[in-house]
């Protein structure tokens, strides 16, 4: 980890993209993300979720560092515009902690909106 840095980066960031939202969309990217809406949003964030897959294919190690921080900015920005505070998602992270992850899943009930016709997120 470089000298300085540490997780809290994310809760600092979350609180800046969160001062954003009614800023001037000219001037802020965050503020031009947020005033784009939720499928906008989403779909950068899954843009940017497939370039770090790409990378990691790859084996880039630096453009997937690179790539990495892309998809954390972006997630809370989605995060931010749905209202949710970063404090949520660490809460959830600890209630996991130390809890198999297959049990973990086989916990959760998974359903997509009916629209699909789907009850999961796996594609046939």
């Amino acid at each position: 980890m470089a000298l300085g840095a540490s997780p809290a980066v994310l809760d600092r960031l979350w609180s800046v993209v969160m001062s954003r939202r009614n800023a001037d969309p000219s001037v802020s990217h965050s503020a031009r993300l947020l005033s784009r809406g939720t499928a906008k949003i989403a779909q950068k964030f899954g843009e940017e979720a497939v370039e770090c897959l790409i990378e990691a294919t790859r084996g880039e190690r630096e453009a997937l560092i690179a790539e990495s921080a892309d998809v954390l900015y972006h997630l809370l920005v989605m995060w931010v515009d749905a209202g949710v505070r970063s404090e949520e998602v660490w809460a959830e992270l600890q209630r996991r902690e130390g809890i198999s992850g297959i049990a973990e899943k086989a916990s959760r009930v998974r359903q997509l909106p009916m629209s699909f016709g789907l009850r999961t997120t796996k594609i046939p």
